[in-house]
């Protein structure tokens, strides 16, 4: 004897069942706290009872259904080709330098010569003493420190004359180099700057300034030149401007 299997027809009144094509779009949480509420008119009538719209259980509900909503199709595989991919981290200089400004010129000292930057004070002048590399006498601290002009060593005072540059702030700095303090008056202070040292190229020969007797290199720093200083040079024609 046969039997016939009964094949279960689908009902055409049943509801299918919800997929990710098919599935309703979320529901909207409530914004009410964005209307009458802290971020609205404060017209809720629930602000006197709650204080703050964080304290109504209508926003924890909002917050809750918003961590607990369904993810995005893409989301864990945007998440894994994220962190799959190969990190490439840049690595430090070896090398770093305090970049300056005097006048219109940027330029380079190691920072080992720096010892701090301070707010532009008074010069004290000396008597006969006015055409000099000294400027004069600070009082830093309680200490008196000889001032340098490094503008007039390296020859940037007449383009400071021609063209002026825009004031933005005047620092003084702080500099020792083998036991001897120094001071000199910079127009700005960017900061410590690190590189290699075959990031230095060599000084062209069209430089019209006297500092390239006293430049190791350029550096090329935010699509500007920056002067890096041979502190040896340097402070050794400071020094010997104080006997």
């Amino acid at each position: 004897m046969n039997r016939t299997r009964a094949v279960e027809t689908p009902n055409p009144t049943s509801q299918p069942v919800a997929t990710a094509a098919s599935a309703p779009a979320a529901r909207k949480a409530p914004d009410c706290w964005n209307k009458i509420g802290v971020h609205g008119d404060n017209s809720c009538t629930e602000l006197s009872k709650h204080s703050h719209c964080r304290n109504c259980p209508v926003y924890s509900a909002a917050g809750a259904e918003l961590l607990n909503r369904e993810l995005p199709a893409q989301y864990r595989q945007d998440w894994t080709e994220h962190f799959s991919r190969e990190k490439t981290r840049a690595v430090p200089g070896k090398l770093s330098a305090v970049i300056f400004r005097i006048g219109l010129e940027w330029l380079a000292l190691p920072t080992r010569a720096f010892q701090e930057v301070a707010e532009y004070r008074a010069i004290h002048t000396l008597p006969h003493r006015r055409n000099g590399l000294v400027l004069g006498l600070i009082n830093f601290r309680g200490e008196l420190l000889v001032c340098v002009s490094l503008s007039r060593l390296l020859g940037l005072e007449r383009e400071s004359i021609r063209e002026k540059p825009c004031k933005v702030y005047d620092r003084l700095v702080i500099a020792e180099w083998h036991g001897t303090l120094l001071t000199f008056p910079v127009h700005e202070v960017h900061g410590v700057h690190r590189y290699n040292p075959e990031d230095v190229q060599e000084s062209p020969a069209t430089v019209a300034m006297a500092c390239t007797t006293f430049t190791r290199g350029i550096l090329n720093w935010k699509d500007k030149k920056v002067g890096c200083l041979d502190e040896e040079s340097l402070f050794s024609t400071l020094n010997r401007s104080l006997s």
